[in-house]
């Protein structure tokens, strides 16, 4: 995951905003895990960030994972391609 470390936006809000642009288009599916490989406190801020809009849900000792269902506020995407 490539991020720009010029942009002045927070590195946790970059990340999350590539994280929420694969699973709209599919990549991770439903109840797949997130994807890690970034620094602990970065992932820990984008995950929350996505749970808190409804992208994500975590659970406790088991970690984070694309929900079921996009926030109702998402755009129409087809989540449900194979």
């Amino acid at each position: 995951m490539d991020m720009d470390r010029s942009d002045p936006t927070p590195l946790y809000k970059q990340v999350a905003r590539v994280m929420r642009e694969r699973i709209e288009s599919g990549e991770p599916r439903p109840r797949d895990p997130i994807p890690s490989g970034i620094a602990r406190n970065t992932a820990r801020l984008a995950v929350a960030l996505l749970r808190a809009e409804g992208w994500v849900i975590t659970l406790p000792q088991r970690g984070g994972f694309v929900a079921g269902e996009p926030p109702a506020d998402a755009p129409e995407t087809d989540r449900t391609h194979g």
